[in-house]
């Protein structure tokens, strides 16, 4: 039977959760109105994630496809095979940590059944993390939506669905080191918003490392900004026009022999700052080059080991 309704679930050191996940996903088939499908995709995960999930499934009352990547990809790439894999006329996406309800999905499908949206987002109105996570990533999202994309919700977003037109247009972009939810905001469309409240984390440690967040900022200023370019060059224009001041300073001051010999310090910053604009310089241009390059690879964004599919039980 197909599937009306599919949920993309990334899987990555995830095994304190699975089966409070599988019990959720159990309770929410039940309230919907159609078949549900769930695509878990183990993004070479080191724990025991994917024999969890083998184990589990085979009772579960959904179809689901369990999909093993064959090594750590990272989350969007994991999504991105997950939303290949999904066979509904509506897909959602969520995480495998429960920290946003897995409720929010049923809310997702009544909207994009009403064929008034092609994409709904979650939108944080609150969340019960730590203290330091709620500041950090309230920096994060702080900075992408000034820098990056200013229409991100100032909470940011975690969780989605779409309808399959619209995911079709979406994986068709298979560039590399890129936001797979800053295309979905540069791709516009009809979009939708549900606030939730995004809950404490239960089991285990969040594989979101600050490293990651940073890599991510990055990777989406590359992938949809200039900024970092127009920021280098009004920043060497500043820097011709303190020089053209300076030399023309230390000249006047020459002719009018104000000293003899010239300042070792001045020289010195001189030096310096330049050089280190010229190093900071490169550097921008490098990622951009190398970003570009990256995708003249053609490389696949995942490579999938295993695939297993159970059909769940019904009645």
């Amino acid at each position: 039977m197909k599937a009306r309704y599919s949920i993309v679930i990334p899987v990555y050191k995830n095994e304190g959760s699975v089966a409070a996940l599988l019990h959720a996903l159990n309770a929410l088939s039940a309230t919907l109105d159609a078949p549900l499908e769930v695509i878990f995709v183990v993004d070479g995960s080191p724990d025991a994630s994917f024999t969890l999930l083998e184990e589990g499934l085979s009772t579960a009352t959904f179809q689901a496809r369990l999909v093993l990547l064959s090594r750590n990809f990272g989350a969007f790439a994991a999504i991105r095979c997950g939303l290949s894999e999904a066979t509904g006329d509506y897909i959602g996406v969520m995480a495998a940590d429960l920290q946003e309800p897995p409720a929010l999905m049923k809310e997702f499908f009544a909207k994009l059944s009403g064929g008034q949206f092609d994409v709904v987002f979650g939108q944080r109105l609150g969340r019960e993390d730590p203290g330091m996570s709620k500041f950090f990533s309230a920096i994060f999202w702080s900075i992408y939506r000034r820098f990056v994309q200013s229409d991100v919700p100032p909470g940011g977003v975690d969780v989605f669905a779409l309808t399959e037109r619209f995911r079709d247009r979406l994986v068709a972009m298979t560039e590399a080191n890129g936001s797979l939810l800053g295309l979905l905001f540069w791709m516009g469309g009809r979009r939708a918003f549900v606030g939730y409240t995004r809950l404490e984390r239960e089991h285990g440690k969040s594989a979101w490392t600050l490293k990651k967040k940073v890599t991510y900022l990055l990777d989406s200023v590359f992938s949809f900004s200039d900024l970092p370019v127009r920021l280098l060059m009004t920043a060497g224009l500043f820097g011709m026009g303190v020089a053209f001041l300076l030399g023309a300073l230390v000249l006047a001051a020459r002719l009018i022999g104000a000293y003899e010999v010239p300042g070792y310090a001045g020289s010195m910053l001189a030096i310096l700052f330049f050089g280190a604009l010229n190093t900071f310089g490169i550097g921008i241009v490098g990622n951009y080059a190398w970003r570009a390059y990256e995708n003249t690879k053609q490389r696949p964004l995942s490579i999938i080991s295993l695939r297993l599919d159970f059909p769940g039980k019904h009645g």
